[in-house]
């Protein structure tokens, strides 16, 4: 079989990959939070027809000949700039303006209100929270959102309020949760507390707006909103938007098809080659 062939055939999988990540992309316009994603590509293999030769006394030297055999995928790379903001004036509604992201946890991993060491945590730039029935601040999936809870010292855990007293809640750009009760006293409960990495687009996705470390990322800098180590600052009734650009994706689309088409055309041509080659013999 011709080369061309299969070089084809690798060019129409890996642009059917860039379109799957660009349908993921559009499908996710609208999601809080999301990032978007971008693919990249790389040749393949190569065959070598002949090496290099050195100049002799005689002759020049000569290049080498080599023939690709098609392309593959080399990254699908998550592009980590900021949303547009959203305001909403919802107050347990909260966009970070930064590089820090939302720590998250499961109920198990929690002893009391009292983050347990070690604990696995998700991590998120979505921040449509809300109180639940107990007076927690959680996600919408009900992940409790990790803070630093009253002090000294200070432990971080998750935040709750007293559903029973509690006639409003602020937040402040700091992530400091104040809960005001029937009397019009103020109770600091805690603050929110944000996470930053090394290396943000190693994080994994895990669905659900959330992410989780892996071997390069980096681990997790935990660190206050507004603080000195750059983790960014909370803008209380206000939702960050994906940073989808649905021009550039549309764009991207446009090159993809074309690939694709283009790597179709190349299969259909080899073909066309190899027919001729059976008919010579009538």
């Amino acid at each position: 079989m011709m080369r061309s062939m299969f070089a084809g055939v690798s060019g129409l999988r890996t642009h059917q990959t860039m379109m799957d990540v660009l349908s993921s992309n559009i499908s996710n316009v609208n999601t809080f939070g999301y990032r978007a994603q971008r693919t990249t590509f790389k040749d393949a293999l190569t065959q070598n027809l002949a090496g290099a030769a050195a100049p002799s006394t005689n002759l020049g030297g000569t290049n080498p000949r080599q023939v690709g055999l098609g392309m593959t995928l080399n990254s699908i790379d998550s592009l980590m700039t900021q949303g547009n903001a959203q305001s909403t004036g919802v107050v347990t509604d909260l966009a970070i303006q930064g590089d820090g992201f939302f720590r998250v946890s499961l109920g198990s991993n929690f002893t009391g209100n009292n983050l347990n060491a070690g604990a696995g945590e998700f991590f998120t730039r979505a921040g449509n929270f809300s109180f639940d029935a107990s007076g927690f601040l959680v996600t919408q999936q009900g992940h409790y959102v990790i803070g630093l809870q009253g002090g000294p010292p200070a432990v971080a855990g998750r935040l709750q309020v007293n559903p029973a007293t509690t006639q409003a809640i602020n937040i402040d750009p700091a992530g400091v949760v104040t809960a005001i009760d029937n009397l019009g006293v103020a109770t600091i409960v805690g603050t929110i507390q944000l996470a930053k990495f090394a290396n943000a687009p190693g994080l994994e996705r895990v669905s659900n707006n959330l992410w989780r470390t892996s071997n390069n990322s980096g681990a997790a800098v935990n660190g206050s909103p507004g603080g000195a180590g750059g983790h960014g600052v909370i803008t209380p009734g206000t939702l960050e938007m994906s940073n989808v650009d649905l021009a550039l994706e549309f764009t991207n689309m446009i090159i993809a098809q074309r690939g694709f088409q283009a790597n179709g055309k190349a299969i259909t041509t080899s073909d066309q080659m190899l027919e001729e080659l059976v008919n010579l013999k009538r």
